[in-house]
């Protein structure tokens, strides 16, 4: 081998491999110019969730398959203490993409404010099969630790 082969074929002798895409984490979307999602994004980020939800909705009903809408909704009921339809946002969005950050995030810090402290954690080890030491990792630890 030669050059670049050489290293090629190095880096495959010893396990080397491109790094696995990540998936989308609650900070970014494909969304992030609709101007909707923006919306709620900021509704959310201030606080004002029943808002955001009814912006939510406009993007769900031109996204139905979106993950990253499902799971805002999901953190806006659950910030509202809907519990129940908070959960069956979070299941929606992690049914269209299992490996979604953000939804196993909050999925866990659902878990923690429901007193469900073993699928909290269960949730802690996706997050870590998923993106290692990651920042919806480090939050959902901090919750769980954090928890009566």
């Amino acid at each position: 081998m030669t050059g670049g082969l050489r290293t090629i074929g190095w880096a495959l002798a010893i396990g080397l491999t491109a790094a696995p895409a990540l998936a989308v984490g609650p900070d970014t979307s494909p969304l992030d110019t609709h101007p909707s999602y923006v919306n709620a994004v900021d509704l959310i980020r201030r606080g004002d969730y029943a808002a955001a939800i009814r912006s939510l909705a406009i993007v769900r009903a031109e996204h139905p398959d979106s993950a990253d809408v499902y799971n805002w909704l999901g953190f806006a009921h659950r910030k509202l203490k809907d519990y129940p339809t908070a959960k069956i946002f979070y299941d929606r969005a992690l049914a269209i993409d299992p490996a979604h950050l953000g939804a196993n995030e909050y999925l866990g810090e659902w878990y923690v404010e429901t007193g469900d402290l073993a699928r909290a954690r269960e949730r802690l080890a996706r997050l870590v099969a998923l993106c290692g030491d990651c920042e919806e990792k480090r939050d959902l630890e901090v919750a769980i630790a954090r928890a009566p």
